[in-house]
C-alpha cells in the first residue's frame, strides 16, 4: 500500500477510547498534506491542523451554545461518516469559470452530557478546510427550532504569527450612523497580540502569516450566509483561545433585531473556511467560497458583465442632473461600455419622468442605466434618496416592475447596517425580488458577500472595502491607494467580488482636472487595477475630458477591457507591497502588476504559459524623471522569461 492510500485510509479511522483516552478522528486532504485532527479531549470538541507535517492550528475549540443545549463542554465523539466529494460546476462572474472541487468529507457526531446531539461536518481539500454544524431535532423530535446564542469556534495559530486584518468598528458610528460597513483600513504585518483599533475584533476575511517551516499563509473567512443566519467576524486575539467567532453587535441595525441566529431544526450553520498555502498562490486562487454552496434560485435571464461610467466619483452630487448624465452616457457609448450608473438624489434632481427619458436616450446609444438606491428603512440617518423603495416587499415589487418597464438593468443599493440575521434577510429579499424583474444588484455600504455570487444569480459584487470615493475625499487615502490595492487580491478580493469603484484616469481629483489633490498612481497602475480588482461589472471612472486628454493608445486599450475571467493565476506579490496576476478571458491571457513600494521593483516572471506579445508600462524620462504611458513589444528569453521593472505606484499590463 502506497503512502497516499495509507493517508486516505487514515481519514476513515476513529481511535476508540482506551483507558480513558479521548476519541479522535482525522480528515486528510486528497493529496495527503493537509490534515485535520478532531477529538473530544476533556469533554471539548477540538480540531488541530497540520500541513505537510507542520502545525497550522494548535487544538482549537468547536461547538456552540443554543437555547436548548450547551455543545461547548461535556462532549463525547460518538461516530463518523466519510464521503468523497468530486464536484464540477460553472460560473461566469468570478475569478474562474470552470470549477472542480475535490475533497474528503467527514460527518463527526458528538453528544453532550444530556445526550443531545450535534454533527461537525468537515471537508478537507488540498488547500481548504471548511466546517459547519449540523443540528438535528433531539428527543421526541423536539425542539423544531432553535436560537444559537454563541459559537465556541476558535482559531489558534502558533506564536509569532503576523496578521493582515481590517478592524470591525462600533455600530451606529461614522457618517450619519452608517457603520459598520467593512470600510476600515487594513493593517499589514501586525502581531496577533495587538488589539484591534476599535476593540471589536476583525471583519472577514482575515489573513495570517505563520512563522513555521519556510512560512505558511492562512486565510480565514465564512461562506453560505443567507436569511437563515447572521454574519460573523473574528474576535480580538486571546492568548488562551486564539481568535473566536463573534456574532453581530447588538447595536447594529439601530439596535433592532437579534444579534443571535434563529434557525429551524434540523438545521445547519454557515461554513467556516480556512485556506492554507506554503505560498500565497492557494490564497489568491481559492474558490472555496463557491465550492460548498449552491444557487438558491434560477436566473430569470442571462446576466451580462461589462463596464460602467460613473459621474459621482469626481463630479459628486452636483452631477446628478439630466445634462451631466447625458455626458456620461455619451462617454460610455464612445468607449463601448455597457452601463452608466446614475447615483444618489436622481429622483429629486432629475425626477422619475425624466429618468424614463434618460433611460430611453441611453438605450439609443447602446448603453443601459443602473440606478442608485438607499436601502433604508429605519436603520441609519443617511439622507440620500430614493429612500423607502427597497425596504419592504410591497415597495420592492412596485419599484422593480417600474425599473424593468423603463429598461434599467441594474441597481446599486447603499447604506446597510451590519451583519444581523434581519439584515441578511434584507439582502436576500432585494436580490430575489430584483431577479424576478431581470435586474442585477451591486451593494455598497455593506457586508462582505459570503458565497453570494453562486447563491444569487443576479448578484454582481459588493463594496465592503475602503473604496475609491476615499481617494477623492482625502489626500491621505490617495496616498494609501497603492497599499490598499496591493492588499486586496490576497484577502478581501480573494473570497468575493469587489466593487472598489473606479479605474481613475483623471490626474487630479476634480472636475477641471487641475485643482484639489493629485492622484498618486500612474496611468498604467490604474489600468492594471481593472485586472487585479475582480468584479464582473467593472467601474471605469473616466471623465468626459479624458477622451481629449488621454493618449489614443490608452483609450484604445480602455475600450477593450474584459471583466469576466475563465482562469486566474497568482504569479508574484506580497500583501500591501506588490502583486502580479494572470487572468484569462476566452483564449486571451493578460498579466497585470501593481507596485506600492517607494522604489522601482524589478521582477523576473515566467510567462511561458501565456503567449503574450505586448507590454504596457511606465516609461521614465532619464533627464526629467517624468513618468509616461508606454506601449511596446514584450521581450522574453527562450524559456519564456522576462525581467521587468515596475515603477513606484506604477503598474504593468502584458497581453
Amino acid at each position: 500500500m502506497n503512502m497516499k492510500n495509507m493517508r486516505q485510509m487514515a481519514s476513515l479511522l476513529v481511535l476508540l477510547p482506551l483507558m480513558g483516552f479521548a476519541n479522535e478522528t482525522k480528515v486528510v486532504s486528497p493529496e495527503g498534506k493537509l490534515v485535520v485532527t478532531v477529538n473530544d479531549d476533556g469533554g471539548h470538541a477540538t480540531y488541530a491542523v497540520t500541513y505537510d507535517g507542520v502545525c497550522v492550528m494548535t487544538p482549537s475549540q468547536l461547538g456552540f451554545k443554543a437555547d436548548f443545549g450547551d455543545f461547548t463542554q461535556g462532549l463525547t465523539l460518538k461516530r463518523t461518516k466519510v464521503e468523497s466529494i468530486d464536484k464540477r460546476y460553472t460560473m461566469r462572474k468570478v475569478k474562474q469559470s470552470q470549477m472542480h472541487y475535490v475533497a474528503n468529507q467527514q460527518n463527526i457526531d458528538f453528544e453532550n452530557s444530556k445526550g443531545q446531539k450535534m454533527t461537525v461536518q468537515m471537508n478537507v481539500s488540498d488547500h481548504d478546510i471548511v466546517f459547519r454544524y449540523l443540528i438535528p431535532r433531539q428527543e421526541n423530535d423536539n425542539p423544531k427550532c432553535a436560537v444559537i446564542t454563541e459559537e465556541a469556534t476558535s482559531f489558534r495559530m502558533p506564536d509569532g504569527t503576523t496578521t493582515f486584518l481590517c478592524p470591525q468598528i462600533d455600530p451606529m458610528t461614522g457618517w450619519e450612523r452608517t457603520k459598520p460597513s467593512y470600510e476600515e483600513e487594513y493593517k499589514a504585518n501586525a502581531p496577533m497580540t495587538e488589539k484591534s483599533k476599535f476593540g471589536q475584533g476583525y471583519t472577514f476575511p482575515c489573513l495570517f502569516n505563520l512563522p513555521v517551516g519556510e512560512s505558511l499563509w492562512v486565510l480565514i473567512s465564512e461562506t453560505g450566509v443567507d436569511s437563515h443566519y447572521c454574519g460573523s467576524h473574528l474576535s480580538d486575539y486571546d492568548a488562551t483561545n486564539g481568535y473566536t467567532i463573534a456574532y453581530p453587535q447588538q447595536g447594529e441595525n439601530n439596535g433592532f433585531g437579534s444579534a443571535s441566529a434563529q434557525i429551524a431544526l434540523p438545521g445547519k450553520t454557515p461554513w467556516r473556511t480556512i485556506t492554507v498555502g506554503q505560498s500565497l498562490k492557494p490564497i489568491v486562487e481559492t474558490t472555496i467560497a463557491y465550492d460548498v454552496v449552491e444557487p438558491l434560485y434560477e436566473p430569470s435571464q442571462e446576466y451580462k458583465g461589462g463596464r460602467y461610467t460613473w459621474s459621482w466619483l469626481i463630479w459628486q452630487d452636483n452631477s446628478i442632473n439630466y445634462d451631466d448624465q447625458v455626458k456620461f452616457i455619451d462617454l460610455a457609448a464612445a468607449m463601448g461600455y455597457e452601463y452608466c450608473l446614475v447615483d444618489n438624489w436622481w429622483d429629486n434632481n432629475i425626477g422619475r419622468e425624466r429618468i424614463v427619458e434618460l433611460s430611453r436616450y441611453a438605450q439609443s446609444k447602446g448603453v443601459s442605466l443602473m440606478l442608485w438606491y438607499n436601502s433604508n428603512g429605519a436603520w441609519n440617518d443617511a439622507p440620500q434618496t430614493p429612500r423607502n423603495c427597497l425596504c419592504t416587499s410591497i415597495a420592492r415589487d412596485r419599484e422593480m416592475a417600474w425599473l424593468k418597464s423603463i429598461g434599467v438593468k441594474g441597481i446599486k443599493v447603499d447604506f446597510f447596517a451590519g451583519d444581523k440575521q434581519a439584515t441578511m434577510k434584507l439582502y436576500e429579499d432585494i436580490l430575489y425580488d430584483a431577479n424576478r424583474y431581470g435586474i442585477q444588484v451591486i451593494f455598497h455600504g455593506c457586508t462582505l458577500p459570503r458565497g453570494w455570487e453562486r447563491m444569487f444569480p443576479n448578484f454582481v459584487a459588493s463594496e465592503a472595502v475602503l473604496a475609491s470615493e476615499n481617494v477623492y475625499f482625502s489626500e491621505h487615502h490617495a496616498e494609501q491607494e497603492p497599499f490598499q490595492l496591493t492588499m486586496h487580491p490576497f484577502c478581501r478580493n480573494a473570497v468575493a467580488t469587489m466593487d472598489w469603484g473606479g479605474v481613475i484616469m483623471n490626474k487630479y481629483l476634480s472636475k477641471d482636472n487641475k485643482s484639489r489633490h493629485a492622484r498618486q498612481t500612474t496611468d498604467v497602475f490604474e489600468i492594471a487595477t481593472a485586472f487585479t480588482n475582480q468584479t464582473a461589472i467593472q467601474c471605469v471612472a473616466m471623465q468626459p475630458n479624458n477622451l481629449e486628454e488621454l493618449p489614443q493608445t490608452e483609450l484604445d486599450f480602455l475600450k477593450v477591457l474584459p471583466t469576466t475571467w475563465d482562469e486566474t493565476r497568482f504569479l508574484d506579490g506580497y500583501p500591501g507591497k506588490y502583486v502580479v496576476l494572470a487572468r484569462r478571458h476566452g483564449d486571451q491571457w493578460y498579466v497585470a502588476g501593481l507596485n506600492a513600494l517607494k522604489e522601482p521593483l524589478t521582477l523576473t516572471l515566467d510567462l511561458s504559459d501565456f503567449h503574450l506579445s505586448t507590454l504596457l508600462t511606465d516609461a521614465v524620462n532619464k533627464k526629467t524623471k517624468e513618468v509616461s504611458f508606454s506601449k511596446a513589444p514584450l521581450k522574453t528569453d527562450k524559456r519564456g522569461q522576462t525581467k521587468i521593472t515596475i515603477q513606484p505606484n506604477g503598474g504593468i499590463v502584458m497581453y
